[in-house]
């Protein structure tokens, strides 16, 4: 059965996440596993799910003072040992804890999750060197199987996973827990066409908790206007709340993204735009990168010495890319209720909107194998002066390359033709001498494909989407 909650107990691809919580929890051994990812991702259901029929202890830290947290720890300790006594014994801290309680289910393959384990850090930062102390004294030796689960990257990238860290080097493992596959999103709207489904993809990406917003009821536009721009809506807010939890100055990323989101994708173009010190730009963006909420792409064939120079910056989070572009903008005529309005005026920009989302998609290694069966060892844009194209595949060790133009639109056989011709064009242009060289085209839908495909073109539409590899 697949893995992420939808309603209470279905759940959609999560396969590879739980066979790495099952491989570890069958290795007999004591496992000390850091699962984390970015808020609403579906951490914690996926490991409700895991331990649903295992011997667990599921504990949700919250914002509360450090010793408060502690003792509902030691609480849920004791409920589950049947002790009420053990809630009742003075332990000076979480180590004396973790050991004693290790000890009392000595032999037995228990899991323990502590989940929002930053919480913890945040109030009380010697937590880190007292799980240390625990790990190294006794629960390396048992078999206990201990999870620290955690929403705040930043935290769980820095504090646990770093090398400054005490717990750096004692953990056995780790799982950076991303979106759901494009493919998933079929389970969340049975009825959708798969152009409605890209467009969802456009908006929320692969967030579960984002998608459980939607009506698989009601057709792509309503769930927009009543979902994203409506005062009141879950996710008319979310981008701030979200924003805010994970950053220190939330206004100046609030300034770079929406800079990033109105079309400015150089360095030059958001410190222009935004009037922060270069210095600060660079350091917000820095963070952001290592968030996953926004990326730094160069050309796909530049060099180390090119990629410095050449960088162009993107909001890759679909949800914050569509937030910034249209909820923030328009913030004042939202609050006065008139989203379907915005909607509307909305919908010829959101078409240029869709390049992007669809270009983005198309590299990503998921889609783009389930299209092809060309092999790869890289996969990205190309750009040179005014020059661009939109998706380059480069098969490094047999001197291969597909060049792969993508567009969000209608296209006739002559229309496809032409831009397939310019784009054998543009490849001379890149410094690939002696490489086999393909061409292809990734189109909306697309009239006399059979027939571009008869001259050796590489053409797909949304329809291949329904039917992957075939081409």
């Amino acid at each position: 059965m697949s893995i992420i909650l939808m309603s209470i107990q279905k759940f959609v691809d999560r396969e590879r996440e739980l066979a790495f919580l099952e491989e570890r929890y069958a290795s007999g051994n004591a496992e000390l596993l850091i699962i984390y990812g970015r808020r609403r991702i579906g951490k914690t259901e996926l490991l409700l799910h895991f331990a649903r029929n295992k011997e667990h202890v599921y504990f949700l830290a919250s914002e509360k003072p450090y010793r408060d947290n502690l003792r509902e720890l030691q609480r849920m300790m004791g409920d589950f040992l049947g002790d009420r006594l053990f809630s009742r014994v003075e332990f000076s801290d979480i180590d004396e804890l973790l050991i004693e309680f290790s000890k009392r289910v000595q032999g037995r393959r228990v899991v323990l999750i502590i989940d929002e384990f930053p919480y913890l850090i945040e109030h009380y930062k010697p937590v880190l060197s007292l799980i240390q102390r625990a790990w190294d004294m006794e629960l390396s030796k048992s078999d206990l199987m201990l999870i620290l689960c955690g929403s705040s990257v930043s935290s769980m990238e820095t504090e646990v996973l770093g090398y400054k860290s005490p717990l750096y080097g004692r953990r056995t493992g780790q799982w950076k827990v991303g979106e759901l596959p494009f493919w998933s999103l079929r389970e969340f709207f049975p009825s959708y066409s798969t152009e409605e489904l890209v467009k969802v993809y456009g908006v929320l990406g692969g967030i579960p908790a984002y998608l459980l917003q939607f009506n698989p009821e009601k057709n792509f536009d309503e769930n927009v206007v009543e979902k994203v721009l409506s005062k009141g809506a879950f996710l008319y807010e979310e981008a701030e709340i979200l924003l805010k939890e994970e950053m220190r100055e939330p206004a100046n990323y609030f300034i770079i993204l929406q800079a990033i989101a109105s079309g400015r994708s150089r360095f030059g173009e958001i410190v222009n735009a935004t009037g922060l010190d270069k210095s600060l730009v660079s350091k917000y963006l820095n963070v952001l990168e290592k968030l996953g909420m926004v990326e730094r792409e160069v050309p796909v064939t530049a060099s180390r010495k090119e990629a410095l120079k050449r960088g162009r910056y993107s909001i890759t989070d679909n949800y914050l890319a569509f937030w910034f572009r249209y909820v923030l903008p328009n913030k004042s005529y939202l609050e006065a209720g008139l989203g379907k309005e915005i909607w509307e005026r909305s919908k010829e920009d959101f078409k240029e909107y869709m390049g992007g989302v669809f270009e983005r998609l198309l590299r990503k290694p998921e889609v783009f194998t389930k299209l092809t069966d060309f092999r790869f060892s890289r996969v990205g844009r190309w750009w040179y002066k005014n020059e661009e194209i939109d998706l380059v595949a480069l098969n490094e060790r047999e001197k291969k390359v597909l060049f792969i133009e993508v567009k969000w639109k209608d296209l006739s056989k002559r229309e496809a033709r032409g831009i397939l011709k310019d784009l054998e064009r543009k490849a001379k242009l890149v410094e690939l001498d002696n490489w086999e060289k393909y061409y292809g085209l990734v189109t909306k839908s697309l009239e006399g494909k059979e027939k571009l495909r008869e001259e050796s073109y590489l053409v797909w539409d949304l329809k291949d989407f329904e039917d992957p590899k075939r081409s």
